[in-house]
């Protein structure tokens, strides 16, 4: 019996070792930072609703963790104008002190974040020798002209996004969140946000990321998720 219980007590001991080893991989793995450094704008929609303000921290730690070298721009979506809080600076604290908590008012809601994207496109710097990218946290709704089916995803600003972030190799990833107009009371108008977010990743090499049509829980996954999309891109191609 003593035997038996001894052998137990080991098998125990090996499991634990076995699983803490797998633990640490994972957390590892979590931990793994962007690679290859970006001129990275982060555009933030600012009639958001108000969790997003629970996720400065983690905004922070990201703009923080960017390899040296990198240029970050905070800037917000309001009422249809681009609010630069902090232009291009290689001061990654800096950046990341320039977040603020949105608004949350309908008074700040855009018609739609792609008017801005544009204007965000233009301020980066053609002769960079670093990988571009943008940032944009968004419900992506465009009501500009009119809500219905034909809006979703493609839209003349959408469109005009996609083709200028082309044509300056800016990579766009997308964070769902919902506003407090629409995307926050409708289903249907947060799908077509998704799709519009989706469409203007996808057509400019980068990722969307969101959980379902009902909102978020937290950004952690999403950066541990655009950290990965972001080395995958970059840098396995250098």
């Amino acid at each position: 019996m003593r035997i038996r219980a001894l052998f137990s007590i080991v098998s125990a001991l090996i499991l634990a070792a076995a699983f803490t080893v797998n633990g640490a991989e994972k957390l590892d793995k979590k931990r793994e930072d962007v690679k290859v450094p970006l001129n990275l704008a982060i555009l933030i929609q600012d009639d958001l609703v108000s969790r997003v303000g629970n996720e400065l921290n983690v905004t922070r730690d990201f703009i923080r963790s960017l390899p040296s070298g990198s240029r970050v721009m905070v800037a917000y979506i309001t009422a249809g104008s681009l609010q630069v809080r902090q232009p291009f600076t290689s001061d990654l604290n800096k950046a990341a002190q320039s977040l603020r908590i949105p608004r949350g008012s309908t008074a700040a809601s855009p018609y739609n974040p792609y008017v801005e994207v544009i204007e965000a496109l233009r301020k980066f710097d053609s002769n960079s020798r670093n990988k571009n990218a943008i940032l944009l946290i968004s419900d992506g709704l465009d009501t500009s002209r009119g809500f219905d089916s034909t809006a979703s995803a493609h839209t003349l600003d959408l469109d005009r996004a996609i083709s200028e972030a082309n044509r300056r190799n800016v990579a766009v990833y997308t964070f769902y969140a919902p506003g407090v107009g629409l995307t926050s009371r409708s289903h249907l108008a947060a799908s077509y946000g998704q799709n519009s977010l989706s469409r203007l990743a996808q057509e400019t090499g980068g990722r969307a990321f969101f959980q379902g049509i009902t909102g978020f829980v937290t950004f952690d996954s999403y950066f541990d998720r655009l950290r990965e999309a972001l080395n995958d891109r970059y840098a396995r191609a250098s």
